[in-house]
């Protein structure tokens, strides 16, 4: 009688576990798009990893809250950017779980997003930034990028810029020309 006793308390304490780290994942499409995204966001690890397979602008992301950082591998471009992100101007893990749980999306045009630039000089151990950043940026080079200051966007060349959205939280430019490309 012992062991069917135990074998539900075990049974139960795994259930309520795995519901603890429950993931969030959606997959839709985006306005004007030709193509879908699909977001998966783990809370445990704190983050939101981003598929979009627009044609025109293919790109797969990961948004690392707990390190404060965010990766864009970029298909047209061949290359992965990698960034600080300014939590300030992000929308919040919560947010977004509360956006795909709810399907209510807050709309941030594209001119309201950041701009990041492209910096020359390229990250040499992807391996200190995680395995996932690892991982996606493997078999490409990767570039660090830095966002712009408000106001100083101007100066850049908008015909060097990759538009990225985030469902229709933000949207981001990735700007400037990647070396050896």
């Amino acid at each position: 009688m012992k062991h069917p006793i135990a074998s539900s308390i075990l049974v139960v304490f795994l259930l309520i576990s795995s519901l603890a780290l429950t993931n969030i994942s959606d997959s839709h499409p985006l306005d004007g798009s030709v193509g879908t995204q699909s977001i998966h966001v783990n809370a445990f690890r704190g983050t939101v990893s981003i598929r979009d397979n627009n044609v025109l602008s293919e790109w797969d992301g990961i948004l690392d809250y707990k390190n404060d950082l965010l990766v864009a591998k970029l298909y047209s471009k061949m290359a992965c950017v990698l960034t600080k992100i300014d939590q300030a101007a992000f929308p919040t893990l919560d947010d977004i779980s509360k956006a795909l749980e709810h399907q209510v999306l807050k709309h941030y045009p594209s001119t309201h997003g950041l701009t990041y630039t492209v910096l020359p000089s390229r990250v040499k151990n992807l391996a200190q930034y995680g395995k996932p950043i690892k991982d996606m940026c493997r078999d490409v080079p990767t570039y660090f990028a830095q966002q712009q200051k408000e106001g100083t966007a101007l100066a850049v060349d908008p015909n060097s810029c990759f538009e990225v959205q985030l469902l229709s939280f933000m949207g981001l430019s990735i700007c400037g020309e990647i070396p050896g490309l």
